[in-house]
């Protein structure tokens, strides 16, 4: 599975409305992205879990892309109090096929919760470098999340990949979850050539790396996605 991430955390260079969100998400499902991971925005640029951003944001995508899984981000940078994430979680109206909690996060475990209330799959993420996979392998609902989502935060594209091996070591195979591997920046590309070649999910888009391979500007997501597409080929 390849999935887009076509702004995170970044205020600059990506897709911040629900309209400019929705089209990059378009024109990436139609060169091989098939589930999107993406943060609603305020008028600043700023990520939020506001239940009419995240509305309109999510409804703005399926409208657009009616056949891709959307996925929204709960990270503690939206929300520093996990009660309060959990609130905001529980007041949404439109609801995303997923939501990702960062498991080394404080009250990872109660933004999870609000998220089974309301029916929504989770991604766990688990962190390089944290006590993410720790905690996530003590966690009772480890069969229930939908993926897990191992996030190698070493940007380094000499050692990225070694970083990468061992956080899939360490989360193992005492579960029967799906991994979707990825890097960020500089080791983008070199995670995604690993995650290939043990043949789990992917992912790629502008929140990941602003560059292709060579070190060239990515210019969109769907340039991203394309890329990907074509090192995935068997």
């Amino acid at each position: 599975m390849l999935q887009v991430c076509p702004n995170g955390p970044r205020t600059e260079g990506v897709p911040v409305s629900p309209e400019e969100v929705a089209f990059a998400v378009r024109i990436a499902a139609d060169v091989g992205a098939q589930d999107v991971h993406l943060h609603p925005k305020d008028d600043a640029g700023a990520d939020t879990l506001d239940a009419s951003r995240v509305a309109e944001t999510v409804a703005a995508v399926r409208a657009s892309t009616p056949s891709i899984q959307v996925g929204v981000t709960t990270g503690a940078w939206t929300a520093p109090d996990p009660a309060e994430r959990a609130a905001l979680i529980r007041s949404w109206t439109v609801l995303p096929d997923h939501a990702s909690v960062n498991f080394h996060e404080d009250g990872a475990e109660l933004v999870a919760e609000a998220l089974f209330e309301r029916g929504v799959a989770i991604e766990a993420g688990l962190f390089s470098g944290t006590d993410a996979t720790e905690r996530f392998l003590r966690w009772p609902h480890v069969h229930h999340v939908l993926r897990i989502l191992a996030e190698v935060t070493d940007t380094d594209p000499r050692t990225a990949t070694g970083t990468a091996k061992a956080l899939l070591h360490a989360i193992g195979t005492g579960h029967d979850r799906a991994i979707l591997l990825h890097g960020e920046d500089g080791g983008a590309w070199p995670v995604l050539r690993l995650a290939a070649r043990h043949n789990l999910d992917v992912r790629i888009g502008l929140e990941d790396t602003l560059t292709l391979p060579d070190g060239s500007p990515a210019g969109d997501n769907a340039t991203l996605v394309q890329t990907a597409r074509a090192l995935l080929a068997p």
